[in-house]
């Protein structure tokens, strides 16, 4: 069963995220880079929450939380 577009796309974004982050550390950079790690990665996670949503109400507020952590990334 497919999940969807963004389902997909939080997917993959997450695991550019790890690869920045993979890179981040080899420069030693820590700080930055950890909660890029954090945020980049929930998006996923929030999204994943939201489809299993117990009501339309519970849906909106994971998807609301997952683009704020997409604004964070940025």
């Amino acid at each position: 069963m497919s999940k969807g577009p963004v389902y997909q796309k939080s997917f993959d974004f997450a695991l550019s995220i790890i690869n920045l982050y993979q890179q981040l550390i080899f420069f030693k950079e820590f700080v930055i880079s950890k909660q890029l790690l954090r945020c980049g990665t929930s998006i996923g996670a929030n999204v994943n929450e939201a489809s299993a949503g117990q009501s339309k109400k519970d849906f909106i507020s994971k998807m609301s939380i997952a683009s704020k952590e997409a604004r964070e990334t940025f």
